[in-house]
């Protein structure tokens, strides 16, 4: 009876978080900008980068660890008890990964999963999160598509769980949590083929200098 409290406890406040921006609360307690007037997927990237360097990137990204880090490790603090961390963690994992995906709170128009899909790795199995990390970061860095390193880092999820994990569950739930990344951006994936997906920018800009202030 326990473990679907646990479950539905770790569902409720995985899917609350994932549904929750991480560019809204850095924008009020961080930058103090509305950061969303930057534009979305890789624009806002793209348009952040070059306005707040790499510092404010690490601190954007400080900001979306700290937000899906918590109900991971809380999926896996209820599940302690009876030694199936890994299994709490992996379904607070999907839920994270769906509410991010499919916030309710934006009319199920979401964005990216990916770090939530690596942070599930790590806790899933260290060497998973690694593998997830590396490749994801590979991938971005030499194809400047973002929807491309999701993509390849569900597929690298589905691999290593299925090598790695020994808890049957666990991996069922890894399984589903990139099923929902793949399904997810197979519009990307169509963009990518037709060469209409926008590609990141890492080049210095200081355009922005002119722009007016937000």
């Amino acid at each position: 009876m326990k473990y679907w409290v646990f479950s539905v406890l770790t569902a409720l406040l995985a899917y609350t978080a994932g549904c929750l921006k991480s560019t809204v609360l850095a924008s009020n307690f961080v930058f103090h900008k509305n950061l969303r007037r930057l534009g979305t997927g890789n624009v806002f990237i793209s348009n952040f980068r070059r306005i707040y360097g790499w510092k404010g990137a690490l601190k954007l990204a400080l900001v979306e660890l700290a937000l899906d880090l918590l109900p991971l490790a809380f999926g896996a603090l209820l599940f302690k008890s009876g030694s199936h961390s890994i299994v709490g963690a992996s379904l607070a994992g999907v839920c994270l990964v769906l509410g991010r995906l499919y916030p309710a709170s934006y009319g199920f128009r979401g964005s990216h999963a990916l770090i939530p899909l690596v942070l599930m790795g790590f806790f899933m199995e260290a060497s998973i999160g690694i593998a997830l990390l590396i490749v994801a970061v590979a991938v971005v860095w030499l194809s400047r598509y973002f929807s491309l390193a999701a993509i390849v880092g569900a597929l690298v999820m589905i691999i290593t769980a299925v090598l790695v994990v020994d808890d049957p569950l666990a991996v069922r739930l890894g399984i589903i949590a990139a099923a929902l990344v793949l399904l997810y951006h197979i519009p990307a994936a169509l963009r990518m083929v037709k060469k209409n997906e926008p590609r990141l920018s890492f080049e210095q800009d200081i355009s922005y200098k002119f722009d007016e202030k937000f």
